[in-house]
């Protein structure tokens, strides 16, 4: 009998795996999930309990691993002690200047010293304000207000957008440091000559000892519907939430990390530079992108992990193909907004690398992590994750922009495959900070009463679906922001810039599709001012000075009214329908050409544009 019953409990241990298998194929991967979680949980738990910071982070892996590279520069390599001294000294060069709770606004491009800036803020207890080096003139100064810094510190190549604006930030008491040796313009100084000469000796901590979780940790600047960047508030909590990332993703303690997206972003800064101290990773940092020698580089320093948004993975896949496109050590890549078939040639192409395409947004307290590793699913559902964020997807109504409500005033769930509205609850476990001296635009993103009365959901903006087999899937964007080139383009900001040429009336601004391309490139339709003509040359010149490329409509039509709804909103489906299709714009319609502006659209544009020889 008892023989019998060993058999019987081999055989269902030996039959339970195919069982679970049968019943879920995913079952390890939502295994290793659940284990993943809990470690961050216990961790957040930890760090709930006692205030302890990435910065923290930072400084136990200069005690625990001071003479292991943590960055590599164009040619230059550091050690988490050598960055720790050239912080202390980056921060002894700021203290007279700031003191706890200040804000310290960064303009600069991706280098060390944007690095070494960070950390020396932190370490004097201040709040970091990371600033798109793109921006200039009114959304440059926004970005001020914004966040009330009492110090800027640019980038020498920046010299020029900085003295643009310099008088209005004389007026707010905004002390402004250059990285040079040193600077003659008045109302700037230069701060390399004072890092050189300071002590790199360790700070005391009482400077950041007042400092909580829920303290302001970065302000991120998100475009948004208001046309002007918005400063999300990133927490420490928050923080902490968004470099767990890569644990989630399978990082190694062994791996080596390649950053190439700008620092100013969530997934260049908090996803990859704090992700990778966390688990005291080797950074390989780089300026910018470059597809020719993305994998010289990979190959060079011994990447084994990289990042990406959409664009990357297919620029990378339509460079030219090498015999040594497989010889790499890559084994993961994070990102998001990488499309299906980009994914698949991708992998085809390169080999196997694990891709973990990630879903979320600055400002969200709700994101997803495609696990698994799904082609096309930027998550999967998990009830771990499902419970410490709760989420749901409602109906909506993309004509009148607003959730359908039942009989009763409350909002919708879909069913499972049809799109909805993502939102995420508002709870003391699931935050959301909004933004920086902006309740009108943190109020905007809020739905309230949505499934019973008084209770409070994060509006995502985003219309996602979710299949029978629990994996997420994006479906659009709702609203005036599109995404272009890895950015948010705010269509009222450009708007706002168009409306100042002498010959425009009226504007709408809008993203449209583009075969081939991840997200919407910006087109405008017009309403010229009477008795004026369309000046192509002074439009071209204007947004070349006054926006960055990826904002710069590339296609305008002209029109003679500009059609709005009963509550005097633009009707822009039309528009959106027609593209820049010459055959369906039977309105006068240009083209911005790299080296001639705007130039008359031709049925041969745009072959070439859907064709995929002539690229935007």
């Amino acid at each position: 009998m008892a023989a019998l019953m060993m058999i019987i409990i081999f055989t269902l241990l030996a039959v339970l795996p195919l069982m679970l298998y049968l019943r879920n194929p995913y079952f390890t991967h939502d295994l290793n999930y659940a284990i993943a979680a809990l470690r961050v949980g216990v961790r957040l738990s930890k760090i709930h309990k006692k205030f302890y910071g990435v910065l923290d982070s930072f400084l136990d892996k200069v005690a625990s691993q001071p003479d292991k590279t943590f960055l590599v520069f164009e040619g230059s390599t550091f050690t988490y002690r050598q960055a720790d001294r050239e912080s202390n000294k980056v921060a002894r060069a700021l203290s007279g200047s700031v003191r706890e709770g200040d804000t310290v606004a960064l303009l600069l491009g991706n280098e060390p010293l944007f690095v070494w800036l960070w950390l020396a803020a932190a370490k004097l207890g201040c709040t970091a304000a990371l600033i798109n080096c793109n921006l200039r003139s009114k959304s440059l100064l926004h970005c001020f207000s914004c966040c009330d810094a009492k110090v800027l510190v640019a980038g020498a190549d920046l010299r020029g957008a900085v003295e643009e604006v310099l008088p209005t930030l004389k007026e707010k008491g905004v002390r402004v440091f250059i990285l040079s040796e040193h600077c003659d313009v008045e109302g700037i100084d230069s701060l390399c000559d004072k890092i050189k000469n300071a002590s790199d000796q360790p700070l005391s901590p009482q400077l950041r000892a007042n400092l909580t979780i829920k303290s302001p940790a970065l302000y991120i600047y998100t475009s948004g519907t208001t046309g002007l960047p918005k400063a999300a508030v990133v927490t420490h909590e928050k923080m902490w939430m968004a470099t767990f990332l890569l644990c989630i993703a399978g990082i190694r303690s062994d791996d080596v990390i390649y950053i190439y997206l700008p620092l100013y972003h969530t997934a260049g800064f908090l996803m990859g530079l704090t992700g990778a101290i966390n688990s005291g990773l080797t950074v390989v940092l780089r300026r910018k992108f470059s597809a020719s020698n993305f994998w010289d580089d990979c190959r060079k320093h011994n990447v084994t992990v990289i990042q990406y948004i959409g664009e990357i993975m297919r620029y990378l896949c339509n460079s030219p193909q090498r015999d040594s496109d497989r010889d790499h050590k890559v084994r993961l890549a994070v990102g998001n907004g990488i499309r299906t078939d980009t994914w698949t040639e991708f992998l085809q192409r390169f080999g196997d690398i694990h891709i973990c395409e990630c879903y979320g947004a600055t400002e969200a307290n709700v994101g997803f992590v495609n696990y698994v590793g799904k082609v096309g699913a930027i998550g999967r559902v998990h009830f771990l994750h499902k419970n410490a964020t709760p989420y749901a997807l409602i109906r909506y109504n993309t004509e009148e922009e607003e959730p359908v409500r039942n009989s009763k005033g409350f909002c919708i769930e879909v069913p499972v495959g049809e799109p909805g509205l993502l939102v995420g609850k508002i709870s003391s476990r699931s935050q959301f900070a909004g933004y920086a001296k902006n309740q009108q635009q943190t109020e905007k993103k809020k739905l309230r009463d949505v499934f019973v009365k008084g209770d409070v959901y994060f509006n995502s903006g985003d219309l996602l679906r979710i299949d029978k087999e629990g994996f997420v899937y994006f479906q659009d964007r709702i609203g005036d922001t599109f995404r272009w080139k890895g950015e948010n383009v705010a269509t009222t900001e450009v708007v706002d810039h168009l409306v100042t040429l002498d010959f425009v009336e009226e504007a709408y601004v809008y993203g449209v599709k583009v075969p081939g391309h991840e997200g919407r490139i910006g087109m405008a339709a017009l309403k010229l001012k009477e008795n004026t003509d369309f000046d192509g040359n002074a439009i071209y010149q204007y947004v070349k000075s006054y926006l960055p490329s990826y904002a710069r409509p590339r296609f305008i039509r002209i029109q003679d009214e500009l059609a709005v709804t009963g509550t005097y909103k633009p009707m822009k489906v039309q528009l959106t329908a027609e593209g820049f299709d010459p055959t369906a714009v039977k309105h006068p319609l240009f083209f911005l050409h790299d080296s001639q502006g705007y130039i008359p659209m031709t049925q041969e544009i745009f072959n070439a544009i859907t064709e995929g020889s002539l690229r935007l």
